[in-house]
Parts: C-alpha cells; structure tokens; sequence
C-alpha cells in the first residue's frame, strides 16, 4: 500500500496541517499585547485547537498500537511502526508546548490582572472615604461594583464554556474508543470470513475429486454394472427401510 493509499498518512497530513495552524496562531498570539480582547479570543482558540488535535494524535496512536500487534497482517514492519510512533510522539510534544505556555501566559495575565484591580480598588476606595468623611457619597463606587460584578459574570460563563468543552472533549474520546473498537471487530469478522472461505474451497475441491472418481468407476462398469448397482442400492434401501420402520 503506497503512502497515498495508507489511511495512517491521510490522517497524518490533516494533523500536520493542523499543527502548523496551530504554530501560526500561536505566533501571533505571542506578538499580541496581552488582555487584550484579541489575545483572550486567540488564547481560547488555541486551547481549542490544542485539544481537538491531541485527541486526534491520541486515536492516530492507537491505531498504531493496534498494527504493532500483528505487523505482518496490515504489511508493516519495524522500522515503519518506528517511524509512525517517532511522529505521534513529536506531535504531542509540538502541541504540549504550546499548551504549557498557553498556560503559563494566561496565570501571568490573571496575577497581572488580579494586581491591577486590586490597585484599582484601592485608589477607588480613597474618594470613598473622604466622602464618607463629609458625608456625601462618590459616584466611582457604584462604577466599581457594576465593573466588578461584569468580571465575574464574565469568569464565571467562561468557566462553564470550559466545563461544556471538556464534557464534548470526553465524548469525543468516547465515540472514537467505540469506532477503535468495532475497527478491531470488524478485523476479527474478516479473518474468519478468509478462514470460512479457504475450507469452503477444500470441500469444494474434495467433492470435485469425489465426483470425477465416482464418474470414472461408473465408467468402467459399463450398462450392466451400472444397472447391478442401482438394483442393489435400491434393494439397500429397502431393506433400511423395514429395519427402520417395521422392527
């Protein structure tokens, strides 16, 4: 089976495509000023994208522990089984990378952030008390509390998007472990339908054999003998039926 041909490297150029997505993203993500709306939109996006393909590389790899069972079967040897898992195992990596500092880029925005409203609060919080000292309230309180109360609302709907994105991710990985599943019971079914027809083509070869001797002894016996046969086949019969159904 030539590359073209072999499903293992159809799918590995779409997960290389979608690799090198992945690395163009990720580029610009870095040269985008952090907090803002387009960094937070290509963060989530990465995140994505990240999770989608090692679920892919995670079925691609599977597929190969199941050829390195019985290499021989699908026409592979060692050295490709090598060089199949050499290049999952690079893809997770590539993708493991960006995912890390993915993370590491997003904890240092939240304390970068935390910093910032927590000083914010602070110098809100001044005109507050002197307010409170004359007796007259300041208008930057009921804007911090509205700013605040938008933040965590907006936390709090992206958190359950993450939550809903990691029920779809395990679902995902449950449909493909079924699809892996019945890939390999449909492998089993297919020996044994092979097994079924190289004894159906012995049999048929034997009755053949059977046939042509049979032909080739009613041959020799000529009319007479032939006639000599079916008188005693019949009297065979006759005498089978009486034992069978009159003792």
């Amino acid at each position: 089976m030539t590359p073209a041909q072999d499903p293992f490297y159809i799918v590995k150029e779409e997960i290389q495509e979608s690799i090198d997505k992945l690395q163009a993203t990720f580029h610009q993500w870095g040269e985008t000023p952090s907090n803002t709306g387009e960094w937070v939109h290509l963060s989530k996006e990465l995140v994505t994208s990240c999770e989608s393909i090692e679920w892919q590389v995670d079925e691609l790899d599977k597929t190969v522990a199941v050829a390195a069972r019985d290499p021989a079967w699908y026409g592979l040897d060692v050295q490709e089984l090598d060089k199949r898992k050499r290049w999952t195992k690079t893809a997770h990596t590539q993708v493991d990378t960006i995912r890390k500092t993915l993370e590491a880029g997003r904890e240092k925005s939240s304390v970068i952030g935390s910093s910032y409203n927590g000083g914010r609060r602070e110098l809100m919080r001044l005109p507050n008390d002197s307010a409170s000292q004359t007796g007259t309230s300041h208008p930057y309180h009921d804007n911090e509390e509205f700013i605040t109360s938008e933040s965590d609302r907006q936390m709090l709907l992206i958190k359950q998007q993450d939550e809903e994105l990691d029920e779809l991710s395990a679902s995902v990985q449950r449909i493909g472990g079924v699809g892996l599943t019945i890939h390999e019971e449909l492998i089993g079914q297919e020996k044994i339908l092979d097994e079924l027809s190289l004894e159906m083509e012995t049999a048929s070869n034997r009755l053949d054999f059977v046939q042509k001797r049979v032909a080739m002894v009613m041959k020799k016996a000529g009319a007479k003998g032939q006639f000599m046969m079916i008188a005693f086949l019949l009297v065979l019969f006759i005498i089978l039926f009486v034992l069978v159904f009159f003792t």
